[in-house]
């Protein structure tokens, strides 16, 4: 028989303003200890190092965690010219260094050729499985892998300072699966001067907002009152970017019993994939088809 865990059936989403230090899950850990939460899990991985939002999802908001990891993501980030490093951060080994030192021209006419659909090969320390092992083990042990590229969709990515010669700090808006380091990698072989990622924060994430987020030391504060209660999002804001369709009565009975169940749609096609709510509360997210909500997630709320 499987252990009962223990804590609090409560649902939503609480942001939090990461700092640099802590990784990604220690934070949803103090957030699920702050919160006495029975279930918690985060929204896209931020390294140690990074800074900015970390969307932490509890109880039954953690079943809308996919499409707020499939949503753009804005980071903003410093990189430093003229060093590559084995991590492709400020924290790895020093692998090259050249005095070339482009001019924002240069930099700008570079920057171009990331946008759109690009390919991009992840660093050598990430979270990639090869053969079965996260990369960053076997990089740490001192072997060198080929990692094949991935598909990344990159809206924009502007030069927005340049705070000496060595350094430029770039705002990016791409999709799922982008690695900044990558990016400043990369970006310092097309110039022919190296680069790394000095600093970085991620200033929203789908809905999310750095600037509404919480710090650590406010979680502490107000852990395990009603207070910190206040701040939780409600599940729904995982669903922004799906459409809604009104469920019946009878529709959200069936709907929450995992069956097909009548909504009221508008602006929604055949076999689109949507969320039903019935009196303002999510009910399942699934397909259109026909006057019916076919469901693939409910919601025991």
């Amino acid at each position: 028989m499987g252990r009962t865990r223990k804590g609090r059936d409560i649902s939503g989403w609480l942001v939090v303003d990461k700092p640099a230090g802590p990784t990604s899950t220690a934070v949803v850990n103090k957030v699920r200890w702050a919160l006495e939460a029975k279930k918690a899990g985060h929204a896209g991985t931020l390294d140690p190092d990074a800074t900015g939002v970390l969307a932490i999802a509890l109880g039954e908001a953690t079943k809308t965690v996919p499409y707020i990891t499939d949503a753009l993501k804005a980071y903003e980030f410093t990189v430093r010219l003229g060093v590559s490093t084995n991590t492709d951060d400020a924290e790895g080994e020093v692998l090259k260094t050249s005095d070339l030192r482009p001019d924002d021209e240069a930099i700008k006419e570079a920057l171009a050729g990331f946008i759109g659909d690009i390919e991009q090969v992840p660093p050598q320390f990430s979270a990639v499985k090869i053969d079965g092992e996260r990369a960053y083990k076997r990089a740490r042990d001192g072997e060198e892998m080929e990692i094949a590229a991935r598909p990344l969709f990159v809206e924009s990515l502007l030069l927005i300072d340049r705070p000496d010669a060595d350094h430029v700090t770039l705002e990016m808006v791409c999709g799922k699966g982008g690695y900044v380091r990558s990016i400043a990698r990369d970006l310092g072989a097309v110039l022919g001067c190296y680069g790394h990622v000095r600093e970085l924060r991620r200033i929203w994430s789908g809905p999310f907002d750095a600037g509404d987020g919480l710090t650590i030391a406010q979680i502490e504060e107000m852990a395990r009152t009603p207070e910190l209660d206040t701040h939780l999002l409600p599940l729904e804001q995982g669903l922004v970017d799906l459409p809604e369709v009104k469920a019946t009565a009878e529709g959200a009975v069936k709907l929450r019993n995992g069956n097909p169940g009548m909504v009221i749609a508008h602006d929604v096609e055949y076999g689109d994939e949507c969320w039903a709510s019935f009196d303002g509360v999510a009910v399942a997210v699934g397909r259109f088809k026909s006057g019916e909500l076919h469901p693939n997630r409910v919601f025991n709320t």
